[in-house]
């Protein structure tokens, strides 16, 4: 039987595919204030500032251009473009030297689902973005999306590494899988960002309760930590992100072979704490106008969330 959190993700799943609840949502008199908190906005420039304003405390960050289920060339040529734009404006503000601003893809962006040719076109697109990357002086992270395109990312990633050694991977740690996954990318020079998983998604293939999604998070964050590669522990958990630090210590890491992960706009204050004593902590910036799925999606992960969106309507709306 479904906790009530769990009740919660479920509604809140539905309602990212529900048109007449986006519209509404679009429509409410504060939303795109309160949407600020969690979306830098939907220009290049707004992207650039913020990631121009983490810098400055030292923090870095990884952009995502909001966007997926594309079904159009058109649409995902529009996608490519942006991040093009997005990579030549971060290098012109001085962000990219050492990887210090990057970009995240989403493969169904750039054309994944395209009916005719769609895994070449997405390559073909993320091949132009890592060149643009490299020649800005970052890199690029593959997001991961639900578990249907899992085999078919890590066999794009694994297209882009012959020429982008470093493009990252993402593992889901609520995926049965992700513990094999992790053993085979704990590789020398490979970077993995470690998340929960944002999708909603069959007890076949995912654990579906949170201590259950939780030790699956420390199994395969034991497996990186052990490895050769540079994990990214995306996590706005204050247990897990304390046992990051105890493992990495463990495996006597340095503070430059691994780093923390969390989103624009949740816990800013210990985004800041984990900086400022020396650790590496990189801020996943999303920006754009297709917001929509994004927010309902973190609302979904983290119900406390839910209840500032829906406080700050009340009271502001």
């Amino acid at each position: 039987m479904l906790k009530a959190s769990g009740v919660l993700r479920q509604a809140l799943m539905q309602l990212s595919k529900s048109g007449r609840v986006r519209d509404l949502v679009e429509r409410a008199p504060m939303s795109r204030d309160v949407v600020r908190r969690f979306v830098a906005g939907d220009s290049t420039a707004d992207a650039v500032y913020a990631a121009g304003a983490l810098d400055l405390t030292g923090r870095m960050s990884t952009i995502d251009h909001l966007g997926e289920d594309t079904f159009d060339l058109t649409q995902a040529q529009d996608t490519r473009d942006a991040y093009l734009l997005l990579l030549s404006a971060l290098g012109e503000a001085g962000l990219t030297q050492g990887g210090r601003a990057e970009v995240s893809l989403k493969l169904s962006a750039l054309g994944q689902a395209l009916p005719s040719d769609g895994a070449k076109i997405a390559l073909d697109h993320a091949r132009e973005i890592c060149q643009a990357a490299a020649n800005a002086g970052t890199t690029v992270t593959l997001d991961m999306e639900d578990h249907t395109t899992t085999d078919a990312t890590l066999e794009t990633l694994r297209e882009l590494r012959q020429d982008f050694p470093s493009v990252g991977a993402v593992l889901q740690a609520y995926l049965h899988r992700t513990e094999a996954d992790c053993r085979d990318l704990a590789r020398e020079g490979s970077r993995v960002r470690l998340c929960k998983g944002a999708y909603e998604e069959p007890e076949s293939v995912a654990f579906q309760g949170r201590a259950d999604v939780d030790r699956s998070f420390v199994r395969c964050l034991k497996v990186l930590m052990s490895g050769q590669g540079y994990p990214m522990i995306a996590s706005h958990d204050p247990r897990l992100v304390e046992i990051a630090g105890a493992l990495a210590h463990k495996q006597d890491r340095a503070a430059d072979t691994f780093e923390y992960q969390m989103l624009f706009g949740i816990r800013p204050e210990e985004q800041k704490r984990i900086a400022d004593r020396g650790d590496r902590m990189r801020v996943y910036i999303p920006y754009g106008q297709e917001w929509y799925g994004y927010l309902i999606r973190r609302m979904a992960e983290r119900p406390a969330n839910t209840m500032f969106f829906l406080r700050s309507l009340a009271t502001k709306g």
